[in-house]
């Protein structure tokens, strides 16, 4: 899969098989992130990774899943994730430039995860203060989100906007995300209505 193929194919995923992610694609996934581009090159996020089966369910406690469909889009017993990575951003440097060093490793993430078969789900509705007491993250790191992993227990396709952005599951439990056409948001040389 090339780069733009995997760009078309990364969906975001909120359910999943109970298979465990092995800790060196873990690390490989970081590693991926660690990479991304970082504004003035301050590199002010951490990673903490969690895959630990008893740290799983109170981590999920913490965390709030697809608004547009609630309850529908919050796994179940069988469909949890199996792994999350906290993204951590030393106190000092959480201001605008580290949301967009955020975006740049959370994308990382997610396109290096498509190339073992595994779904993930960025997570930015977080009950911090009882994330930060379950996993004891020192004060010195706002926690920004949190990345949901597991092998994918679900089809999610993009499709054109018609009216609305609000994604949906269909009756086959597919998710359907409303994308803008390009031709809606693309413009070339001036902004032309």
């Amino acid at each position: 899969m090339n780069v733009r193929e995997a760009i078309r194919a990364r969906r975001t995923i909120r359910k999943y098989q109970q298979e465990r992610i092995p800790l060196k694609v873990l690390e490989e996934l970081v590693d991926g992130a660690r990479l991304a581009p970082s504004a003035t090159n301050r590199q002010p996020i951490e990673y903490l990774v969690v895959e630990d089966p008893a740290l799983l369910e109170p981590v999920f406690g913490t965390l709030s899943w697809a608004g547009y469909i609630k309850p529908h889009g919050t796994p179940k017993e069988g469909e949890k994730p199996v792994a999350y990575i906290v993204f951590l951003v030393r106190r000092e440097f959480d201001d605008v430039l580290a949301k967009y060093d955020i975006g740049a490793a959370a994308q990382n993430i997610l396109l290096g995860a498509l190339e073992y078969g595994i779904g993930g789900c960025i997570i930015g509705s977080v009950k911090r203060d009882e994330l930060r007491k379950i996993l004891q993250i020192p004060e010195e790191y706002v926690i920004d989100c949190v990345i949901s992993l597991g092998y994918a227990a679900e089809k999610s396709v993009a499709e054109d906007e018609r009216g609305s952005i609000k994604y949906y599951k269909d009756q086959d439990g597919v998710m359907h995300v409303p994308k803008r056409r390009l031709k809606d948001i693309m413009h070339i040389n001036s902004i032309n209505r």
